[in-house]
C-alpha cells in the first residue's frame, strides 16, 4: 500500500501523527501541493477530490479520508487503541472528536480559505471552485476564539480531550490548534488548561512528525 500525502497539511499530519503512536510504516508519495500537483490530471486519477491524504491498498481500491484512513489502521493493529476501546470509550472519543472537526478545523478553514490569496476561487477544498466570502472569513475567526476558549474549559476538567487516555480527539485538537497558525491565531496565554495540555503532547515524539 502507499499513502499519497503533503506533510505539512493538517489531514495528512493527522494519519502521520496516528501512525506514528501505532509504530506503522506506510510507504508514502509526496504530493506538491503548492505547485498545484493536486490538480493536475495525474493526480485526478489517483483521487478525484483532488485532496490529500490518500490511502492506496495493493488491490487498489482507496481510502480518501484522513479519519478513514485511521480508522482502517486501527482496526489492523488495534493497540494502542485510539478510538477507546469500551462502548463508552468509543462514544466519548467519537462525539468530542466530531466537536473537534466541527468547532475546531472548520472554523480555521473558513478564515484560511477565506482570507489568503493561494485559495482565491478555491474556496472549498475537491474538485469545484468556490469564490472567497470574506464574512465566512470573519466568522471562522471568531468560532476559532470560541473553540479555544471551550476547550480549555473542556481540559480543565479532563486530562485529555475525549477523558483520561491519549486518543484520535487529541491528535486532531493538537494539529487544529498548529493549523490556526496558518491565520495568525492562537490560544491566549491566560488558557492555562490548554496549555498545560499542549505541552504534554509537544514532548510526544508523533508531535514531530511532518513538521
Amino acid at each position: 500500500m502507499k499513502l499519497y500525502t503533503f506533510a505539512p497539511a493538517p489531514n495528512p499530519r493527522r494519519v502521520h501523527m496516528f501512525l506514528a503512536e501505532k509504530g506503522i510504516e506506510v510507504e508514502e508519495v509526496e504530493v506538491a501541493i503548492r505547485d498545484g500537483a493536486n490538480l493536475a490530471p495525474a493526480y485526478e486519477a489517483v483521487n478525484s477530490l483532488r485532496t490529500v491524504p490518500v490511502l492506496e491498498l495493493d488491490d487498489g481500491q482507496k481510502i480518501t479520508e484522513s479519519v478513514a484512513i485511521c480508522r482502517y489502521f486501527e482496526a489492523l493493529q488495534p493497540e494502542p487503541a485510539l478510538f477507546g476501546t469500551t462502548p463508552l470509550e468509543k462514544a466519548m472519543i467519537e462525539n468530542w472528536h466530531r466537536r473537534v472537526e466541527l468547532e475546531g478545523m472548520q472554523a480555521v478553514a473558513e478564515a484560511l480559505r477565506n482570507t489568503s490569496p493561494r485559495f482565491e476561487d478555491r474556496a472549498i477544498a475537491g474538485p469545484r471552485n468556490f469564490a472567497q466570502i470574506p464574512a465566512l472569513a470573519e466568522r471562522g475567526f471568531a468560532r476559532l476564539g470560541f473553540w479555544f476558549e471551550d476547550l480549555n474549559a473542556r481540559l480543565k476538567d479532563s486530562h485529555f480531550v475525549a477523558g483520561k487516555t491519549f486518543s484520535m480527539a487529541d491528535i486532531s485538537a493538537y494539529i487544529t490548534v498548529n493549523f490556526a497558525r496558518m491565520v495568525k491565531t492562537q490560544p491566549d496565554e491566560s488558557l492555562q488548561h490548554l496549555a498545560r495540555w499542549r505541552a504534554g503532547i509537544d514532548a510526544r515524539p508523533s508531535s514531530r512528525v511532518g513538521t
